[in-house]
């Protein structure tokens, strides 16, 4: 008989789990083991994201997102109204602590608002924390 491993963690402890069962399904001293993930859909506004997918659509249409723009609107939007600095999005979504120029994650944020707002010039969803960072738009309503 096998063994049973449950983790429980908070919804601001997200990364962590996520980080955890990553390195458990690619160790090899868990070759075998069956990670069981729960499927999680988060909808804001008019945008519905699927994290088994890594997908988002918005009024009806999906937005083709590469994977790191994926990782920094779901970081974000699960997320809302909390302000995270350039600096902390690249060492959670590159899992690396960055020792060069961050305007990587501000281009990456500017191909985000391209792809998933109506007026990138004037963001409803990522709003820019003049000095400090970015934050995902508070006022939308939202369901996971």
């Amino acid at each position: 008989m096998g063994k049973v491993m449950i983790l429980s963690f908070s919804e601001d402890e997200e990364e962590v789990c996520q980080r955890m069962l990553q390195i458990i399904s690619e160790s090899p001293r868990f070759e075998g083991c069956n990670v069981l993930q729960v499927e999680k859909h988060l909808s804001i506004g008019e945008m519905k994201l699927n994290l088994a997918e890594k997908n988002v659509v918005i009024h009806g249409a999906e937005a083709m997102l590469t994977n790191r723009e994926f990782e920094i609107l779901y970081l974000l939007a699960q997320s809302p109204g909390r302000i995270f600095s350039k600096e902390q999005i690249y060492d959670i979504v590159w899992q690396e602590p960055y020792s060069g120029d961050y305007n990587i994650v501000m281009s990456h944020i500017r191909h985000i608002r391209e792809k998933i707002e109506d007026n990138p010039g004037k963001p409803l969803y990522i709003q820019t924390v003049w000095g400090i960072g970015y934050r995902f738009n508070k006022n939308l309503s939202s369901s996971l």
